[in-house]
């Protein structure tokens, strides 16, 4: 029997936070699988350090750590317990700096989200793509309701969901949407994420004029509700690495309208299961917006196709297989 053990080292409420959340459960329908750090939902199997550092001297371990100062602790816990085994997931095409690549060569398996990833990386590596809860994201049954619930305006919602940033291209949605916000009142735009500091100051510049159509939502820790209620979900990023909110937006019944990232082809059909639009295209954006917000039943339709791609597709069950096979290869060496 493994124990493995997921960290989770870090203050916000992250995608790196809700995979965590998706793949533990999955993982422990097989296997021993902890959580140890903070800010994780209450209902996960935690482990203490102390039981931890004792049951490293005696048993095999496998440390899965997703940011630099997990693997860090993975490195010292290793220093405790010779079964113990470091994994370590690259969550960002961004290329890494010299200590990240550092630290990556001291994980005894580095996994790649995508193959863009492992180039980046230029070190050997595992390609398992995430996968969600599908019992957690899924459609409303009444989706008009539901974006009643949320309490925004107007009769059908479209948003950005993420953090609030230049490069996250919040900026070229609100400018595809202006011109088009006063032929259209029964839409309403809004924002989920957070927004601090000069983001925030940016973001409030670019609403001027149309602020009661553009709401700001914040950041929210149960992001569920606000998938059911969107009608149309637009991703509008220059570059990621890899985003949970596509396959979420997608399982959840959402139009997606996104921008054409390298992964994306593999899970997106255009015209059926969603949109593409080269990122930074504001006038591609605004033809693609334009045609669904006086067709909502076209975005709902597409919707619909986009919901049984996901749940063919994108359950995490198929990562946490290929995780569980790993892992095992690791402790067996």
């Amino acid at each position: 029997m493994t124990l493995i053990v997921h960290p989770h080292f870090h203050k916000r409420y992250t995608g790196v936070t809700r995979h965590v959340e998706s793949v533990v459960p999955a993982l422990a329908k097989d296997d021993e699988t902890r959580v140890i750090g903070t800010g994780l939902t209450a209902d996960l199997p935690k482990i203490s350090w102390n039981e931890l550092v004792q049951r490293a001297q005696q048993e095999p371990i496998v440390w899965h750590a997703h940011r630099n100062n997990e693997l860090l602790a993975g490195m010292l816990l290793k220093v405790l317990g010779e079964r113990v085994r470091l994994v370590f997931t690259r969550h960002t095409s961004v290329a890494p700096t010299q200590f990240t690549r550092w630290l990556a060569r001291g994980a005894d398996a580095l996994v790649s989200l995508t193959n863009q990833i492992a180039e980046v990386m230029r070190l050997p590596s595992t390609v398992i793509s995430h996968g969600i809860d599908l019992t957690r994201f899924r459609p409303p049954e009444d989706r008009d309701a539901a974006w009643t619930r949320l309490g925004q305006g107007g009769r059908y919602g479209i948003g950005v969901i993420g953090r609030i940033r230049k490069e996250k291209g919040q900026g070229d949605f609100i400018e595809a949407l202006r011109p088009l916000l006063p032929e259209r009142p029964e839409w309403q735009a809004v924002l989920v994420g957070l927004a601090k500091g000069p983001d925030l100051a940016w973001v409030n510049g670019l609403r001027q004029g149309i602020e009661e159509r553009v709401t700001l939502a914040g950041e929210q820790s149960t992001i569920e509700p606000w998938y059911q209620g969107l009608s149309i979900l637009v991703h509008p990023s220059y570059a990621e690495g890899y985003s949970l909110v596509h396959m979420e937006a997608m399982a959840s019944g959402c139009c997606v309208v996104a921008s054409k990232l390298p992964y994306l082809d593999t899970l997106i059909e255009h015209g059926r299961t969603g949109f593409f639009f080269e990122p930074g295209d504001v006038k591609g954006l605004r033809e693609l917006l334009d045609q669904l917000t006086r067709e909502p039943e076209r975005a709902r339709q597409v919707g619909r196709n986009a919901e049984e791609e996901a749940r063919r597709r994108c359950g995490v069950e198929h990562e946490a297989r290929a995780l569980s096979d790993l892992y095992h290869s690791l402790v067996e060496r």
